[in-house]
């Protein structure tokens, strides 16, 4: 029961991880304000890379939980990152 909590901790990091890179990108290198820019990328059809871009914060989080050896968390972000990768290739062959 141990291992399914520290995977689910896990992966609520790596998801926290991806909105936060998303978000910090769009800071970063968007003119326009939060919403609007998801509602640009949404209507010229880039919110996968908006999304994929965000996802380079899980980087972060997987290596730092591999250094301090939590590896039941490292896999619980992995999984996040593969939840992220399947959503944006749900949106792609959707769109």
């Amino acid at each position: 029961m141990n291992n399914r909590k520290e995977i689910i901790i896990g992966f609520i990091v790596g998801i926290i991880a991806n909105t936060f890179g998303t978000l910090i990108y769009i800071l970063l290198f968007s003119d326009l304000g939060i919403i609007e820019t998801f509602n640009a990328a949404i209507e010229q059809g880039h919110i996968g890379s908006l999304l994929a871009l965000g996802a380079i914060l899980n980087l972060v989080a997987f290596f730092g939980f591999l250094r301090i050896k939590r590896d039941q968390r490292a896999k619980g972000v992995m999984l996040a990152t593969l939840v992220t990768a399947l959503v944006i290739l749900l949106y792609k062959v959707m769109a």
